[in-house]
Order: structure tokens, then C-alpha cells, then sequence
């Protein structure tokens, strides 16, 4: 992500080189951190070395990359902290049902971030990491959400450009509207190659007291052999199980 150039403070410089990781880096050198955050070689460079002493980044011989200090601050300020805590129980179970995939995901504007993913060995390749992101409509978590979701969100969604990731990603509202009704429907959303060739996956949303989605789960595997539909029942069992956890924790605090 750029920054802009003009940063008028200390704190907003090292904010900006922080920034400039992607959730795809590994390691950036410091003339690629001077690109992207548009500060001087200079500066950049005294102030990745301050961060690499307060552990917020770790100097590699090939550049920088992003450090435990900062993952340890993250997870201290986590709201999805608890919902993990919760949840890990019940993922690690529909994954020992399934042998596939499983992800665990909250909404972020029109994104869903990916809280938890467990898998095996040899599991499919997907774009999907825990503290990333993706597109709400080309994802299954990201389409039971939107279902579950008000209209306002909605209309965001269906209204703005449905950017097409794969040549199997669905990029027409109609069509979009019509799987979101389904989902609403049935209680699961179907992504069929749509973030990644290759990959299909099944979504069910974790539901709050009131109704409202405060969560999904995902169980996902290659295309070639994996058949969504024989997976919907352990994975609405596992939904339902934590939303009720997390409506019992609720009604305690």
C-alpha cells in the first residue's frame, strides 16, 4: 500500500513504512520501502533500523520484513482475538471431519479478512491467509456474509465494480443477487473458482443473537475431486455450534 508523501511527523513516517507491506511480502529491500512510501532513502533507512530495534520489523540480508513485536501488539488489539479463542474448538473438529480446508472469516467493509485456517500437508493451494483479505463476492465466507448482510451493504456490494479474479468469478449483479437470495435461503454460499482456479469451496455463517452475521466458516478443496455439498452439514453443525458459544458468552458479560 503507498503512503503519501507528505508526512508531517516522526510517527506517521514509520506508519507509513509499516504500511507499505503487503500481506504477499516476505521481504521488501529499502529501495522498494522508498518507492512505496515515497520518503526519502535516508530517512527510510534510519527509521526501519529504530523498528528493527523495537522489534517491529527484522532486517534480513535481502531487506526487511515484518517483525514478532508487531504481531504480538496485533493480537494484544485483536477484536477477533476472543472469536478465535472460541472458535478454534470447533474448526479443528471440522477439520478432523473433513480433511479439507478450513477457514474461519469476519467482514471488513466489503472484504473478508481470514481470521483462521487450518489445513494439512497436501491440501489445495488458495490465495487465503490468516490477517488477509479478499473481495466479498468472489469468496463463499464473503457471500454467505454478504447474504446475511442489511441492504445498505448490499447495494454497496452489487452497485460497485466486481472486479473478476478468475475467469469463473461472477461479475454480474443479477447473477451475484440470485446467489445471495440462494444463500439467504439455504444457509450456505458455493464459490466455484471464483477467488483462485482451482478451488471450491462451501461457506456457513456464524449468527449473533439477533440474527445479525458476526462471522462464517468455510470448508474448501480442489476442484478436481472435492464435492462441496457433502461437507454442508458438518460445516452448518460447527456454525451453529459457535454462534450459540458466543451468544451464552454474550449474555454472561
Amino acid at each position: 500500500m503507498s503512503a503519501s508523501p507528505d508526512h508531517a511527523t516522526v510517527l506517521s513516517k514509520a506508519t507509513a513504512i509499516l504500511d507499505a507491506f503487503t500481506v504477499d511480502d516476505r521481504t521488501v529491500p529499502l529501495a522498494e520501502l522508498v518507492r512505496r512510501t515515497g520518503l526519502h532513502k535516508a530517512t527510510v533507512h534510519r527509521l526501519a533500523n529504530e523498528l528493527v530495534g523495537l522489534r517491529l520489523l527484522d532486517r534480513e540480508p535481502d531487506g526487511y520484513r515484518l517483525g514478532g513485536g508487531l504481531f504480538e501488539l496485533g493480537m494484544r488489539a485483536s477484536a477477533e482475538r476472543g472469536l478465535l479463542e472460541l472458535a478454534m474448538p470447533f474448526l479443528q473438529d471440522l477439520y478432523e471431519r473433513t480433511h479439507e480446508i478450513v477457514h474461519l472469516g469476519v467482514r471488513e467493509g466489503t472484504d473478508v479478512v481470514y481470521v483462521a485456517k487450518i489445513g494439512g500437508h497436501r491440501q489445495a493451494r488458495t490465495p487465503s491467509r490468516v490477517g488477509g483479505r479478499m473481495p466479498m463476492h468472489c469468496t463463499g465466507i464473503g457471500k454467505v456474509l454478504l447474504a446475511h448482510a442489511g441492504d445498505d451493504l448490499r447495494r454497496e456490494v452489487l452497485s460497485g465494480p466486481l472486479v473478476r479474479r478468475t475467469p469463473h468469478t461472477v461479475v454480474a449483479p443479477g447473477a451475484l443477487r440470485r446467489q445471495l437470495d440462494a444463500a439467504l435461503e439455504t444457509g450456505v454460499a458455493f464459490e466455484y473458482e471464483e477467488s483462485t482456479v482451482g478451488l471450491v469451496c462451501v461457506a456457513a455463517p456464524v449468527l449473533g443473537p439477533g440474527g445479525e452475521p458476526v462471522a462464517a466458516i468455510s470448508v474448501a478443496g480442489p476442484s478436481p475431486r472435492f464435492r462441496p455439498d457433502t461437507h454442508v452439514a458438518a460445516l452448518r453443525a460447527a456454525a451453529t455450534a459457535l454462534g450459540g458459544v458466543l451468544a451464552r458468552r454474550d449474555a454472561r458479560s
